[in-house]
């Protein structure tokens, strides 16, 4: 009898997708995530699913859309038509939905699933850099921006077991975002400088997260920096909540650093026991244009 190998165990990522505009300018966080997926595959194995937590997809209760396919979905306006000539239709994986709201019962949490899909901009952008064949089947999973950060991190811990079964927890965000200072009075460069708030809000999530201070991080409203001007509304911050709490067993460690309009953080960062893992492996991924 031929001996069974179990994949490698994946980290879970949170990603900061930016504005649309990534996808056509990547800049720093775009040549990160081109590295993304192949350090993946390098240090661990490509996934055979990935669930995708987006700030652009919300639901009264966690949501799965079980599509057997789904569309791109360019949920934005104003942008250059170029923007909305981007295609990225996906397999879905509506299987692993029955897993899943197993899991989530099991945690006793609600789920539904339905048989409809979409990827919105928080998904295919950062996909179409770090699995540019579109060869990952993707589950969305659309989250309550009502619930707490202790709630999310929940969540999350319900969907840990995945990540010893081949799926990738990517959870798509944004680590600071008020719109108004990039689109208020005098629109900043692109390449603006840092405002001190946005400094000392980044410095401290990735300061309390080496230390894997999980009740300050819970607490980030109370206790971060500057956190009511970073996120005015949190819905961009919490999908770093779940793919914290699905890889709560080890390190938060922020894999990636860099900014946008002198306010806008495109930070990621790797949880789990595998994190340092996926860490090495980017560090010695070639940038790729």
């Amino acid at each position: 009898m031929k001996p069974t190998h179990s994949p490698p165990v994946l980290p879970s990522v949170f990603v900061s997708h930016g504005s649309p505009m990534i996808a056509i300018e990547p800049g720093a966080a775009g040549a990160f995530l081109r590295r993304l997926g192949p350090a993946l595959d390098h240090a661990f194995t490509r996934p055979r699913a990935i669930v995708a937590v987006s700030a652009h997809s919300l639901t009264r209760e966690p949501v799965l859309l079980a599509a057997a396919r789904h569309e791109t979905v360019h949920d934005f306006g104003g942008f250059p038509d170029e923007l909305y000539r981007l295609r990225y239709d996906a397999r879905g994986a509506p299987e692993l939905a029955t897993r899943i709201g197993t899991l989530l019962a099991a945690a006793g949490l609600p789920s539904h699933a339905v048989d409809q899909g979409g990827l919105d901009h928080g998904i295919w952008v950062p996909l179409r850099y770090a699995y540019p064949d579109v060869d990952v089947p993707v589950l969305p999973l659309a989250f309550p921006p009502d619930w707490s950060p202790a709630r999310l991190f929940a969540l999350g811990q319900a969907l840990a077991p995945l990540r010893a079964e081949g799926v990738l927890v990517l959870a798509s965000g944004s680590m600071t975002h008020n719109l108004a200072l990039v689109f208020g009075a005098g629109r900043p460069p692109l390449d603006a400088p840092e405002v001190p708030q946005s400094a000392a809000f980044r410095g401290w999530f990735a300061e309390r997260s080496a230390a894997a201070d999980w009740p300050a991080l819970l607490d980030y409203r109370a206790q971060a920096p500057h956190a009511a001007l970073m996120h005015p509304s949190d819905e961009h911050l919490l999908p770093w909540y779940v793919a914290a709490g699905a890889g709560h067993e080890g390190p938060a460690l922020r894999v990636h650093d860099s900014l946008t309009y002198g306010c806008l953080g495109m930070d990621a960062y790797a949880f789990g026991t595998p994190a340092p893992a996926l860490q090495a492996a980017l560090a010695a991924t070639p940038a790729l244009h």
